[in-house]
């Protein structure tokens, strides 16, 4: 007797590789605790995700949420004196998050909901990461003249919209 294989399902729209690790930057920046701008970032390497992190004050501390931002109060412009914020930046602490846990990112991809600033571009040039795949620019000529003379690949892509299954008609009980 001769099994009959199951007809396969249609394809739904599996993302790609940069689209998965993106939409997932995008929810790691839902964390953030910024008052400004959400930011997230993840460092993957060989396809698996190594670190995460996102915008915000060292742990411990207050976050901005609960004491206000001292840029907004000085009127400080996006890109600017950084050293006057509380916060620790996406990329920033996913690096740490590597070093405290002893995983190596050398060679890695770091995904990021933003173009990084010179600080975190000269992080990511010392810990060996050699791409960078972002959606949103930032204001800050050096950070990308410091990373196109590190040789880095920067790729910006179309910002990713997070469709999470409870937001598909199936997974609420509405079947079309």
């Amino acid at each position: 007797m001769e099994r009959k294989l199951a007809k396969p399902k249609p394809q739904h729209n599996r993302p790609s590789w940069d689209e998965y690790f993106m939409e997932i930057t995008e929810l790691v920046s839902r964390r953030s605790t910024c008052l400004r701008r959400h930011v997230g970032a993840v460092v993957v390497k060989g396809k698996r995700i190594l670190t995460t992190g996102y915008n915000g004050a060292p742990s411990g501390l207050k976050h901005c949420s609960e004491v206000g931002c001292l840029r907004e109060q000085l009127n400080i412009p996006s890109g600017e004196r950084q050293e006057l914020c509380r916060a620790s930046h996406a990329e920033q602490n996913a690096i740490i998050q590597a070093a405290q846990h002893g995983v190596s990112i050398n060679g890695a991809t770091i995904y990021s909901t933003h173009f990084p600033c010179v600080t975190c571009a000269k992080m990511i040039i010392n810990a060996g990461i050699k791409k960078i795949i972002y959606q949103q620019g930032y204001p800050d000529q050096l950070s990308e003249q410091l990373l196109q003379e590190a040789g880095i690949e920067l790729k910006k892509m179309t910002p990713v919209k997070l469709t999470l299954a409870a937001d598909e008609p199936k997974a609420r009980g509405k079947v079309k």
